[in-house]
């Protein structure tokens, strides 16, 4: 087992690791939006919000060596579901061939009062 921890991404807000590496499998913590860089929430928008929490998991994978096209599951958390549809807008074009897996979930509330978070499980060996 290999912890993963990268500035390319939010630390965690808690005891907790940005990924775990196990062998070729990768498990990503869930990312919201917030800014690596400034350590601001990027809020507003749940376009923007989203790409923030895509560009967070890019950056935890490149960190052991890995991309967004070996994500094979990832989850959704939305605290509102009218943002279905804006989300997946922006999460489908970091998926343009093939798409992992996914659930969306609606929950109560997210870290920092957040909108969206996702988490994933990437295969490093994958193509």
């Amino acid at each position: 087992m290999k912890i993963i921890a990268t500035d390319k991404a939010p630390a965690a807000l808690g005891p907790y690791s940005q990924a775990v590496q196990a062998g070729e499998l990768v498990f990503c913590s869930g990312q919201i939006p917030l800014d690596p860089v400034t350590g601001e929430l990027v809020s507003g928008d749940i376009r923007r919000e989203t790409r923030q929490v895509m560009e967070n998991l890019r950056g935890v994978l490149e960190a052991c060596g890995g991309r967004l096209g070996q994500v094979v599951r990832t989850t959704i958390y939305l605290v509102d579901m009218a943002d279905f549809q804006a989300v997946n807008e922006v999460y489908g074009g970091y998926f343009p061939a093939e798409k992992p897996a996914r659930s969306t979930v609606a929950v109560a509330a997210l870290p920092k009062g957040v909108r969206v978070e996702i988490d994933a499980v990437a295969v490093l060996a994958a193509t």
